[in-house]
């Protein structure tokens, strides 16, 4: 299957002033599948981040944020050649961790308390190395599969280059709580599912998360997500703006898994207020 060439690196000018973009700060996100048996779709793992955030203040995204020093640290440690993949990989663990309570790509003792208490620790200040090293964790990276990379080309307030993976996590017995932080609410609910309750007025979502679930809305199962990113592997997406006809648009390259590449200016929910 033919790609269109897309480049990795982050815009270097501001799309629409034409100004050179400021260094984005390296994200890194998590897109938790949870198969339901008998249901045509899997459930994801959304939070809603509180009205007093900078970025997506009241949105609903998925689990994650920005990549500590010490993610890229720990990854050198673990003797990973790509530090700056592997970081990001680290990052969305611990992200979790910290914004959902659920442990994702942990080999070791998951009991509750013990999550919990790592949660507690991190908040604190503690490393994700040192707690693994406390808890005899081990990392199973390998279980992140690449699904995107979003790097808005607006100097805006902050500027985010945003890996996204994928996880499957189908222990339902695992319960995930907010963090009351960052975050006021968390809740399951499959791709088409949000897609609709945005519609109807219920969340809000921005723009990539947006597209992001339309994609996702796409599958039955994480193994069929899992099959699509083979064919659609992982690019750097940098929204760009077109005028069509009357209106102006914010569109996204054609060709790379997603089935709605634009959608009209005035109606794009962006991570900054207007």
């Amino acid at each position: 299957m033919n790609k269109p060439e897309t480049d990795s690196a982050a815009p270097a000018m501001d799309a629409i002033t034409g100004k050179p973009m400021p260094k984005p700060i390296p994200a890194s996100t998590l897109v938790i599948f949870r198969d339901q048996p008998g249901q045509s779709a899997p459930d994801l793992l959304m939070v809603e981040r509180s009205a007093k955030m900078v970025f997506a203040a009241g949105a609903a995204v998925f689990p994650g944020g920005r990549i500590d020093d010490a993610d890229f640290e720990y990854a050198k440690a673990l003797g990973h050649d790509d530090f700056d993949e592997y970081g990001a990989r680290i990052a969305a663990v611990r992200e979790s961790i910290e914004e959902t309570g659920i442990a994702v790509a942990v080999e070791g003792d998951l009991d509750a308390k013990r999550v919990l208490e790592a949660r507690d620790a991190l908040h604190k200040g503690t490393v994700l190395a040192d707690i693994c090293n406390q808890f005899d964790w081990q990392l199973e990276l390998e279980k992140l599969i690449p699904f995107s990379r979003w790097c808005p080309p607006f100097a805006e307030k902050r500027v985010f280059d945003t890996r996204f993976y994928m996880i499957s996590h189908d222990d339902h017995q695992a319960l995930a709580t907010v963090d009351e932080t960052e975050n006021y609410n968390l809740f399951w609910g499959n791709a088409q599912s949000v897609l609709d309750r945005a519609e109807a007025g219920e969340v809000k979502i921005i723009f990539p998360t947006k597209r992001n679930l339309e994609r996702l809305a796409q599958f039955g199962s994480f193994d069929e997500a899992v099959a699509h990113v083979k064919d659609y592997p992982s690019v750097m997406v940098s929204p760009n703006i077109e005028k069509r006809g009357e209106e102006v648009h914010l569109c996204i390259p054609e060709g790379i898994g997603y089935p709605v590449t634009s959608e009209p200016m005035q109606a794009v929910q962006r991570g900054f207020k207007k």
